[in-house]
């Protein structure tokens, strides 16, 4: 067996948990995302892509690790 030590990426990204304004639906979103985040329930948007962190349409509830 190797005993290759596996470095692990750190990434300035997390999950977030958001709750949607119109419905109230709790929903967990990348803090990252390429494309815009709808809520699965109503279709409202939640998060805009901005290329780097979202832009929230909805309440942040935490942050997840």
């Amino acid at each position: 067996m190797n005993n290759i030590p596996i470095q692990q990426r750190v990434t300035s990204s997390k999950f977030v948990e958001v709750e949607c304004q119109k419905c109230k639906n709790e929903q967990v979103v990348f803090s990252k995302p390429s494309a815009d985040i709808k809520c699965l329930v109503c279709g409202e948007v939640l998060a805009k892509a901005t290329g780097g962190i979202a832009d929230f349409q909805a309440k942040i509830k935490s942050l997840l690790d």
